[in-house]
Formats: structure tokens, sequence, C-alpha cells
């Protein structure tokens, strides 16, 4: 049976870690996957979720299913998070949400749901987009169209031709947008930029579907959530799909939240009724661990405070290795790459081109992605000037 089966190509960036792994090189560098790392190469487990974990330890008495929306502690400190204390959509009662298992989950469940709306939904994504994006929601059925983002040649935002592309999107497409720290480019929209978004959503009718998944590591917790919270204020529906893989550092884990807007809290249990339906199909009952922990730390002030003080260390390491990076590159190549410095969170483009990054690879092995997208945080003291040689090799 299977023989029939196509065989299909790996996964650039799962295929990219597997070629890294082969290289016998004792000065290969990693800027492939998106894992925070410290000055070690190192994922650290946070000290939060370190005391988290021990204090779940201590409580946690049975293995039985959780519900089937998942620890509500876990997306009510969630719903905090991204849409502040106090907001008007959670006064009023207007939000639907379910523990997802991470951030793909997340994304998943809102585009089974979107199909269960309209089979023939649009989702216009920017160009470039986080290449799961794809997956995740073309293959749910949804009819996927770019918008204009990302200029390699400026190594800006083409904002203008975005807006233009999104002032045709009709009423009832669905415009997907990265909430910070875009992914793959780094860079992010002004909030003069979200104002202009939210304006056409209103104007146009589409519903924004927001993709958070790294808040708090461009300029911080509350700044980072500025465009979902503009958009809940200007708009009478949207989506949200979150991560807690970056800034809690649980990956392995698989801990997200799906999240829906609706007009009035009728809507809401409407919607609170697909999306658990939508979970129920896909997985049955959500995990429970990475859960309990985010549930744990968002709701102990004080363990909360700690764990907001290492996600500002771990954004201040990654401006600092941008500058280093820059720093490095300006010694030893003629060309300006301070529009790294202006990019946000984990990822950068080097605006350099394919067959560059695949000689970068090949002759220095350093891996990065043919797109150029580099992982910031795979920068340490010990590779950086390496690294700056290695792409001033090719330049």
């Amino acid at each position: 049976m299977f023989e029939t089966l196509p065989a299909l190509s790996p996964d650039p960036i799962l295929g990219l870690s597997a070629a890294f792994k082969k290289d016998t090189s004792p000065n290969k560098i990693d800027l492939g996957v998106g894992v925070y790392k410290d000055e070690h190469g190192v994922t650290p487990i946070l000290s939060s979720v370190r005391e988290a974990m021990n204090i779940l330890d201590g409580k946690e008495d049975s293995k039985v299913y959780i519900t089937p929306q998942g620890h509500q502690g876990f997306i009510n400190g969630m719903l905090d998070l991204i849409f502040g204390k106090n907001a008007t959509v959670l006064n009023d009662n207007r939000v639907a949400a379910v523990q997802a298992p991470g951030g793909c989950g997340a994304l998943r469940i809102l585009a089974e749901l979107l199909v269960r709306v309209n089979e023939n939904t649009t989702v216009w994504v920017s160009d470039p987009t986080w290449a799961n994006h794809i997956p995740l929601l073309g293959d749910a059925g949804l009819t996927l169209k770019p918008y204009p983002y990302f200029d390699k040649d400026k190594a800006g935002i083409k904002f203008d031709e975005m807006m233009a592309t999104l002032g045709d999107v009709q009423q009832g497409d669905v415009v997907l947008l990265h909430g910070c720290c875009h992914n793959p480019t780094g860079a992010d929209l002004s909030k003069e930029q979200w104002q202009a978004i939210a304006e056409l959503a209103q104007k146009n009718g589409f519903l924004p579907f927001v993709d958070t998944a790294y808040q708090g590591f461009g300029e911080g917790l509350q700044e980072d959530a500025y465009g979902i919270r503009l958009l809940s204020e200007s708009v009478d529906e949207m989506i949200v799909a979150a991560s807690c893989s970056k800034n809690f550092g649980l990956y392995r884990e698989r801990v997200g939240l799906a999240a829906i807007v609706c007009k009035d809290s009728n809507s809401k249990s409407i919607a609170q009724s697909q999306i658990q339906s939508v979970a129920r199909g896909i997985y049955s009952m959500p995990p429970s661990y990475g859960g309990a922990l985010v549930d744990i730390i968002l709701n102990d002030p004080d363990l909360f405070t700690r764990w907001e003080s290492e996600v500002n260390e771990m954004r201040d390491r990654m401006i600092g290795l941008r500058k280093l990076l820059v720093d490095n590159l300006s010694n030893h190549v003629d060309r300006d790459f301070d529009f790294i410095n202006q990019q946000k969170g984990m990822f950068s483009y080097l605006c350099i081109e394919p067959e560059q990054v695949r000689k970068v690879r090949a002759e220095k092995s350093v891996y990065f992605v043919d797109s150029s997208r580099i992982n910031i945080a795979g920068i340490n003291q010990n590779n950086v000037e390496r690294l700056a040689l290695a792409i001033a090799s090719v330049i």
C-alpha cells in the first residue's frame, strides 16, 4: 500500500539541522533552527519554569485527563498577557479559547475552524512568512494568497505595497499578521502602521488572524502586544494563535493558545463549543504539563516577576548580539548591515542571495536557511568573528 506514496523532500530547516550534526568541522555554526540558546549554545530551563516544576511536582496528585479546553488558569493568564488585564473584550466575555499543543496546534485548530465557517475561505499571508504557516493552514483546506511585506534590496517593509494589496482584500477574507518579531525577517510594523491596518480592517471587513510566538522578545511583554490589543479594540472579530515555546522556553512541552474574539458573548458561547469540537476531532484532550507550568507562573506574582525578568534578559542579550554582529561585519565588509540592529526578536534576514548562503554553508560550515534568515540567538562571543568573516567571504 505505502509504496504508492511519493517520496517528499526533507523539511528545509530540519534537514539543515541534520546536515549540521553530520558536519565534522570544529568551527561549525548553527543558525538554523529557531530555538533560544545561551552563550554556551544551550537552550536553558528558565529558573521560573524550574520553580514551577517543583511546585507542580508537589501538588499534582493524578494523571487523569484535564478538561477539553485545557487549564482554565492557563487560559485566563494567557488572555490577560495577550489582550491586557481588564481588556474590553475580556470584560465583555467575548473571547473563546482553548489550550493547544503548541503554537502549531493553535494555528491548525483555528484553520480547521475557518474551514467550518467557510470552506472557500482565503487567507492572505505575508511574503515571506514562517514556512510552516503554509502547510498548517493550507493542508486544512484554506486558500492561501501572498501580500507584499519585505524588500530584501532595501532591507525593510514594503508597507505601501502591502496596504495596496490588502486594500483589495474582500470582506470575509482572513489576513495573517505576525504579532511581533516577524519570522523570518525580524522586521516589525510600527504603531502607525498597525493603526493603518486596524482602520483598513474596519473599512473592508477582513478578519485579522494574529500569530504571536515571541511576545517579550521585541521590546517588552506589554509593548509587543500593541498590535493585538489595538485590533481587539478596533474590530468586532479576530483570531489569535499564541505560543509559549520561546518566551517560556517550553519547546518540547508544546504549549499554545487558540483564541477567538467574537462580536458578543452569545457568539462566544457558540465559538467555544466549535473550537473545542475541532480540538476533540484532532487530538481529543490537551496535554497537561506545560500548560500547568505556565498557569503557575502567570498566576503567582513573584514567579511572574522572575519570569518577566528572564524574558527581559533573553531579549537584551539578543539585542546585544545584533550589535556585536553588525560591529564585526563592519570590520570586514564594505556594506551597511545596520538594518540588523533595527530588526526585532530571534531572527534576522541578512539579505544575501541563496547561492551565497549555500557557499557559506559548504565552505565555512555556517548553517542557515537559503532565504538568509539567521537565528540571532545562535551567535556568541566565540563564533561571531568567524561568522562575520564567513559572510564577508561571499559578499
